[in-house]
């Protein structure tokens, strides 16, 4: 199992943009984000091979507590009785995973089985956990 922890406000994978003359381009704050995730990715493989065969991919995206927000709204925030429904969405979390080809894996399309998720936290972050899908849990 390989481990991906990523400081800081978690972000999603915005849209390609299209420049006047038919140009299309990644956005900075994405390219960066995605740098930095490729760096901590690197930084957790250490040289390990890439990772093999039928993967399962567990994306968690610690938000931030809004500091003006009430002491009990706060607790309830970091209990988990009270989840983020802000930006980003879940499903652009989770494509931001791209940046681990080559990495983790050898393309994404190993990913078999994948989850998304945001919580509040007090130490805002984005979380990458990376095992073998053993394919426990199949449904016929």
């Amino acid at each position: 199992m390989i481990t991906i922890e990523l400081a800081g406000a978690p972000r999603g994978k915005e849209r390609v943009k299209r420049a006047q003359l038919g140009h299309s381009y990644t956005p900075d704050r994405t390219v960066r984000f995605e740098d930095r995730l490729s760096l901590a990715a690197q930084t957790v493989m250490a040289g390990r091979p890439l990772l093999q065969g039928p993967l399962k991919l567990d994306v968690w995206m610690h938000m931030a507590i809004p500091p003006s927000w009430p002491k009990k709204k706060q607790e309830a925030a970091r209990t988990g009785e009270l989840k983020p429904t802000v930006k980003p969405d879940w499903d652009n979390g989770g494509k931001l995973t791209d940046a681990l080809n080559l990495i983790v894996w050898t393309d994404d399309a190993q990913i078999t089985d994948g989850r998304c998720r945001k919580r509040y936290s007090d130490r805002p972050r984005t979380v990458i956990t990376v095992s073998p899908d053993t394919g426990e849990g199949v449904f016929e």
